[in-house]
């Protein structure tokens, strides 16, 4: 899986916002913040990852366990498919 084409991150003021480009201006009706965690999420799947890849990139980022990892990864993907993200 990977972002959809037509978003890209960008850092405003501090904070991470999901900004649509493009034809995707037209029909993106919402503002994204992502907080750090996010962010590195989102930037790993700015070229396709599977899960299992984004764990591995997680666990090398941040001193977390596993489980707590596989949850906070669950709930992004389950956001970022609910907005419509990925592909």
């Amino acid at each position: 899986m990977r972002i959809k084409d037509g978003f890209v991150l960008k850092e405003i003021a501090g904070v991470n916002v999901v900004v649509p480009i493009a034809s995707q201006m037209v029909s993106f009706k919402a503002i994204i913040s992502l907080n750090e965690s996010g962010a590195f999420l989102w930037k790993q799947l700015e070229s396709e990852k599977t899960e299992e890849e984004l764990l591995k990139a997680f666990l090398s980022e941040y001193d977390i366990d596993e489980a707590t990892a596989l949850t906070d990864i669950a709930e992004f993907l389950s956001n970022m498919k609910k907005a419509d993200l990925l592909v």
